[in-house]
């Protein structure tokens, strides 16, 4: 029967279909179902979905499954905060129709899945989404969707333009909600959170490119082993990832160099799926981390990452499933340079906050700062490649000895200044 459910199951995922959420959790009771029937039917369940040429949906749907399990086996209450930022999500946040073809009905969909992961277990959830400054109201339009649902009250609609300016606190050095991009949305959802007493706070993104329905893979960590910092990785091998076409230029590989060797500190832990939108904090540790923040920009996972670092907390990173919900995506809309240039100096800025700046680390940030300016110089090397890295592979991005500092401050002096 399981082989039956893995070869019917669906090769593709539309995240802007209602039937295909449907359907996943559908698959995910039957796989769940056969985790009920002791470990070898759960340990052959997972053997099957690892294999190779598994459908999409049923990888899925057996992440799902593992999830729910371990929420309806813990005995441990818990309150959890899932927060997200809105900023052009106008779109996303109502159901696909004609006119709304990139339409998610995200809002409905997260409420829904929390909803069914959460049900018959010991975990107490709530929702925090917060616009960012959204210029087209994607705060009136969640309000209005949150009003119309049965689940409604499991969500606050927050506005950042609201807690600015602030005098103290962590929003301080914020002037406007204009000038957040991301982070401060982030950061008032989570303190709104641990305000209301939640004992951990994960965040996500506006679309549905993580179903929700996964919390219990980053809870297990959390409530079993104490883990307070708790990473969705993408790179894992039983994640699902399922992104659209190439972004970027082969100059890809030079920006990925940079920034392993500028945030080491981060990378050289085995943290490399540093901007996956599916993390877990405790929020006693969040509190902390929030109280000066670095950036208000998106390169804030770095920022928090870093700042657990250096506080020694041990972090855990685990499986999950990622659809890219690419069509209205911000990095698209600002423009794909414009999101390296906020990645890269703010990773510069954050290792020398938390004092992680040393050696090639040192070396390379230098590079940076003295050869780009700004996002206008990284689109004239992002489709060139030097020597050095044009056989280069993820193992080899940010290591000295593949390409020195020295070697590409002369490579970027021959292509910025050309």
């Amino acid at each position: 029967m399981i082989t039956q459910l893995i070869s019917a199951s669906r090769t593709e995922f539309d995240l802007t279909d209602p039937s295909h959420q449907a359907s996943v959790i559908q698959l995910a009771e039957r796989f769940l179902q056969e985790l009920g029937q002791g470990s070898e039917a759960g340990e052959d369940l997972k053997n099957k979905l690892r294999a190779e040429g598994v459908p999409m949906e049923a990888r899925m749907a057996g992440l799902l499954a593992s999830s729910k399990k371990w929420l309806l086996q813990n005995k441990q209450p818990k309150k959890v905060a899932v927060v997200f930022a809105m900023w052009g999500e106008q779109n996303r946040l109502l159901p696909n129709s004609p006119d709304n073809p990139n339409g998610e009905d995200s809002l409905v969909a997260k409420l829904e899945q929390l909803d069914w992961a959460a049900k018959d277990s010991k975990i107490d959830w709530h929702l925090y989404a917060v616009d960012d400054g959204c210029p087209h109201g994607s705060g009136d339009i969640a309000k209005r969707v949150a009003s119309k649902h049965s689940l409604g009250e499991k969500v606050s609609v927050l506005s950042l333009a609201d807690a600015l300016p602030a005098s103290e606190g962590p929003l301080a050095n914020l002037a406007s909600a204009d000038d957040s991009r991301k982070a401060g949305a982030i950061i008032m959802g989570a303190m709104a959170a641990i305000d209301d007493g939640a004992d951990a706070v994960i965040y996500t993104d506006a679309d549905n490119s993580v179903h929700l329905g996964q919390i219990g893979l980053l809870i297990q960590p959390y409530v079993d082993n104490g883990v307070p910092v708790v990473l969705g990785d993408r790179k894992h091998a039983d994640s699902v990832l399922v992104k659209e076409g190439a972004r970027w230029g082969i100059g890809i590989k030079v920006l990925r160099h940079m920034q392993r060797m500028i945030g080491h500190a981060v990378f050289s832990k085995g943290i490399l799926d540093t901007q996956a939108a599916f993390k877990l904090y405790d929020s006693s540790l969040l509190k902390e981390i929030i109280a000066e923040p670095t950036v208000y920009d998106f390169s804030f996972d770095t920022d928090w990452i870093l700042a657990a670092l250096k506080r020694g907390v041990e972090i855990e990173q685990v499986a999950f499933a990622f659809i890219d919900s690419a069509a209205e995506s911000a990095s698209i809309t600002q423009g794909p340079m414009t999101t390296w240039e906020t990645l890269l100096f703010g990773l510069e800025k954050q290792v020398r906050k938390y004092g992680f700046d040393q050696g090639d680390a040192a070396a390379m940030g230098e590079v940076l700062r003295e050869q780009i300016k700004d996002y206008r110089d990284l689109e004239k090397v992002i489709d060139h490649l030097p020597p050095e890295l044009e056989a280069a592979g993820e193992e080899d991005f940010g290591n000295p000895a593949v390409m020195s500092a020295d070697a590409m401050r002369s490579w970027l002096r021959g292509h910025v200044d050309s």
